[in-house]
């Protein structure tokens, strides 16, 4: 009789090797495809009003957004009329440049279609918003949305 005998195999076990090459890749592919929010609340969150009738906005890279409402920081005043443009509070004389800004941006075939959307708390002054407003005619911003949530009829 012979002392060597043969082994029986089973099956190999998976090669997990490439694993963490995957996962690495995975973890890459999601940092470079999630967009991170483009402006920090400088207002309180809006309460926004109700509405009825809405509709969505198409083209959002094309919306130019106006925050209007009560700064989060004390010492920057009390009252619901603070503007804010980008990261930073602002007032209605400087909504001009901000559009300019915003129109550079984009193509020249894209720039009728461009909307501002003035995302305003319900407690927000009636008179600062016509300041806006007023501001956006004079740079001839003429298509306006006013944000709001949906509301019962």
């Amino acid at each position: 009789m012979s002392k060597f005998r043969k082994k029986k195999k089973g099956m190999p076990a998976v090669n997990t090797a490439a694993l963490p090459d995957i996962v690495f890749m995975l973890l890459f592919f999601f940092m470079v495809t999630t967009t991170m929010r483009e402006t920090d609340l400088r207002i309180e969150n809006p309460r926004l009003p109700s509405a009825t009738e809405i509709k969505k906005l198409e083209h959002k890279s094309l919306v130019c957004t106006i925050y209007v409402g009560k700064a989060k920081d004390a010492n920057k005043g009390s009252g619901y009329n603070k503007i804010q443009l980008n990261d930073k509070i602002a007032s209605a004389d400087q909504v001009p440049a901000f559009i300019i800004n915003a129109r550079t941006k984009v193509s020249e075939a894209e720039i009728p279609f461009m909307t501002t959307s003035i995302k305003a708390d319900k407690e927000s002054s009636v008179g600062t918003i016509t300041d806006i407003r007023l501001k956006l005619r004079d740079v001839n911003a003429l298509k306006v949305s006013y944000s709001t949530q949906k509301g019962s009829n």
